[in-house]
């Protein structure tokens, strides 16, 4: 892999690091002081860290499953022991992925050059939702035609809208103010992304700007309400001036923020509480299915507590993912070997190729639930379903990795003929 590799339009933030960087100053290992604007990156150019790939695609598959079987798969999943769920995993990669690519191309580029790379990607995520929306759709027109109960998948995908007035919903579509339950995710890494140049604007200034600002606009967020609407007077499953927080918090640590937390989460003082943080989410999920628990849990704490929001990203989930990130980094260091293993090798190629992973998966999802609804599925079922859209995830990955390959060493050859040419007298 060389520096000077060109970006697919298509290819994802995490496999496009490991191509990024051609200058010597983004090379560099001075740390990024509150006075000097260079930073130290969380990876040295054209180096690669595997675990970004593994665990992102270990989000896209977890969020697959939670669609396909949410009643019954999920127990295979962590969104039913604690407060956080896949959702966190990938938007934080997403924002530590983000700012090393356009970080390095801002620092190298410009501020100009690098927001139009950043706005240019805004636009690939923009169009991949808009052909997830129309696949969908098409999707779940034709089991509402083949259904015996239409109403029931016109409800639970909340698009009776849809087909009452499909042209102005059309319209709200491309404005992001409708969209089908399970499509939320993109729009607000649309939002995401396009707030990213200020990120790293705030982040020449001083490093730790960016975040300390996000937790002041977070806070503004729960206690002013702030939110984006959608069509019908409703507001965004994922409220982006909450979850800007994960992103900002990713990128920060990309930026330099992660190597000094370092000696803090490698502390047994760190690492206790939040196993033992871990433990009491857990023990508290577990009194949502089982009612019988809830006598354990004081009335203050409760009060405390609840509600657990997903939409605007409750600090409770923000610190249990912290503490997942705690454990979780004390057995998979960078140099764990199973980061070469071929059992996870699928898990990798889906992490390298997120955004067209998770199109496909939402699509798939819909798919198989449907297929399970209509044939009132037992668990081997369930399983062969969510095995099978696992495959054909990896799969696809798989058949990206191979053409990618195949195309640059069609380039290498075709650059060698070129030159024997060029040197043949």
């Amino acid at each position: 892999m060389t520096a000077g590799v060109e970006e697919s339009s298509w290819m994802s933030a995490a496999d496009r690091a490991a191509f990024e960087g051609k200058g010597a100053a983004v090379a560099q290992a001075a740390s990024w002081s509150p006075s000097v604007s260079t930073p130290t990156f969380a990876l040295a150019s054209g180096q690669r860290e595997l675990r970004l790939d593994l665990f992102r695609g270990l989000a896209l598959w977890l969020i697959y499953i939670d669609h396909v079987s949410p009643d019954l798969l999920t127990w295979l999943t962590i969104r039913n022991y604690g407060f956080s769920d896949a959702a966190e995993i990938f938007i934080f990669i997403s924002g530590f992925t983000a700012a090393l690519v356009y970080g390095r191309a801002t620092l190298e580029a410009g501020f100009l050059i690098g927001t139009a790379r950043m706005l240019r990607r805004v636009w690939q995520i923009y169009t991949a939702h808009l052909l997830l929306f129309l696949v969908l759709m098409a999707e779940i027109a034709y089991v509402v035609a083949v259904s015996e109960k239409p109403s029931f998948y016109i409800q639970e995908m909340e698009v009776a809208n849809f087909f009452k007035e499909p042209g102005p919903m059309m319209i709200q579509a491309l404005l992001l103010r409708f969209r089908p339950l399970n499509m939320d995710v993109l729009p607000l890494y649309v939002v995401l992304m396009a707030f990213l140049p200020l990120v790293l604007l705030l982040a020449r200034l001083h490093r730790d700007l960016p975040l300390a600002l996000s937790i002041v606009f977070y806070a503004l967020t729960i206690r002013l309400d702030l939110h984006l609407s959608t069509y019908g007077e409703g507001f965004w499953s994922f409220n982006p001036c909450a979850w800007q927080l994960l992103f900002v918090f990713g990128a920060w640590c990309a930026l330099g923020g992660g190597r000094r937390l370092s000696p803090i989460l490698d502390s047994p003082l760190v690492f206790w509480p939040a196993v033992t943080y871990l433990c009491a989410a857990f023990f508290v999920t577990l009194t949502w299915y089982f009612p019988q628990l809830e006598g354990f849990i004081p009335a203050w704490l409760a009060r405390l507590i609840y509600p657990i929001n997903k939409t605007d990203f409750d600090v409770l989930r923000f610190a249990h993912f912290l503490a997942l990130a705690v454990v979780t980094l004390r057995f998979v260091p960078s140099d764990w070997s199973g980061l070469r293993s071929h059992w996870l090798r699928p898990l990798i190629l889906c992490g390298q190729y997120s955004l067209q992973i998770f199109a496909l998966g939402v699509a798939l999802s819909f798919a198989g639930y449907a297929l399970l609804m209509e044939l009132d599925a037992g668990v081997v079922l369930h399983v062969i379903v969510g095995a099978t859209g696992i495959l054909i995830m990896s799969g696809i990955a798989r058949t990206f990795t191979w053409y990618k390959w195949a195309m640059t060493g069609r380039e290498r050859a075709k650059a060698v003929a070129t030159d024997l040419t060029a040197q043949t007298p």
